[in-house]
């Protein structure tokens, strides 16, 4: 087995072996209980800075760090787009590598991450997840128990599903762009828009995925407008998307007689909604959830025990 660099890491993967078999949940245990000497160093790893939702999310972060300048200091990283999962595994090498106390990720695969962030336990790291949960069957697999911070992506895009289904008619077509498909949040997302879709009797005549960005979701819009010329609406997992949404049914002429919706409320959607371009979205707090992460990471590192995943507010939003 080799590296990216190419060395050969046997010798190491069979430590790692023994070492997992014989130490991991009690390093664990006695990392999660063992209070940091000084001032604990915080990391908040997320997913793309160019998608305004997580660049709120980091704004958001470092107001509360600048509120409480004694409690802990703050390291802010991110991915350049959602797919760059090797860059993400990078950051946790860092933080891992830089000796922080905590990392409080918001993972851009659900699976991915799981290697990495078992790492950054046996090294002491205490991991919190946020925004994005990871999958627990592969969590299992692993030995790793991580809290959990986030949203009910399923019934936040109920929600937003139920307000468009009252716009269209029972056998009314509709597609819906998700995001990636191994990311728990667009599972989750996908099956609450296919919940509102089904309760209303309307039909999804296909979904694709739009990799949560604006541009790759333009082009599965204008090829889906294309292929089923009769849909009567385009259920997108994040605003991002939505956008590229709707700057395709412009082009195809279709304003007002394809109806849109999306999921985070970044401030670029309200024009649209104000407009009715877009009909609704969810707002899942941005500003505050890596904040309640961070909350939670600084709690266990005082001593107190791990919380149950804590599902933090998404509301409704429209014109």
């Amino acid at each position: 087995m080799k590296s990216r660099n190419g060395h050969r890491i046997g010798v190491t993967a069979a430590f790692l072996a023994v070492l997992l078999a014989t130490g991991c949940n009690r390093s664990e245990t006695k990392s999660a209980n063992k209070p940091p000497a000084g001032k604990p160093r915080v990391a908040l790893v997320m997913k793309s800075l160019a998608n305004e939702f997580f660049s709120t999310m980091a704004e958001g972060a470092r107001k509360h760090q600048a509120a409480n300048p004694a409690s802990y200091d703050l390291i802010v990283n991110g991915i350049k787009n959602e797919t760059d999962l090797g860059e993400q595994v990078n950051l946790v090498e860092q933080m891992i590598a830089q000796q922080v106390n905590a990392i409080v990720i918001a993972p851009a695969d659900s699976k991915a991450l799981v290697t990495v962030l078992r790492r950054a336990r046996e090294a002491g790291v205490l991991v919190v997840n946020i925004d994005n949960k990871l999958d627990a069957d592969v969590l299992k697999q692993a030995g790793l128990t991580v809290p959990f911070v986030g949203p009910d992506n399923r019934a936040g895009a109920r929600k937003v599903g139920e307000v468009l289904a009252r716009q269209l008619k029972p056998q009314d077509a509709v597609t819906i762009i998700e995001g990636i498909p191994t990311a728990f949040n667009g599972q989750q997302r996908r099956l609450g828009f296919e919940d509102a879709m089904k309760a209303a009797g309307i039909k999804i005549v296909t979904v694709q995925s739009g990799l949560w960005e604006m541009g790759k979701a333009n082009a599965v819009a204008s090829a889906m407008l294309s292929e089923h010329p009769e849909i009567k609406a385009i259920l997108c997992a994040n605003d991002n998307m939505a956008l590229g949404a709707v700057s395709a049914v412009q082009a195809a002429g279709k304003t007002g007689a394809v109806l849109i919706v999306g999921f985070d409320n970044i401030s670029a959607i309200r024009p649209m909604l104000d407009k009715g371009q877009v009909v609704a979205t969810a707002d899942q707090h941005a500003d505050q959830l890596a904040v309640f992460g961070i909350e939670a990471a600084l709690k266990i590192l005082k001593g107190d025990a791990p919380p149950a995943d804590q599902t933090t507010a998404v509301d409704l939003v429209t014109k």
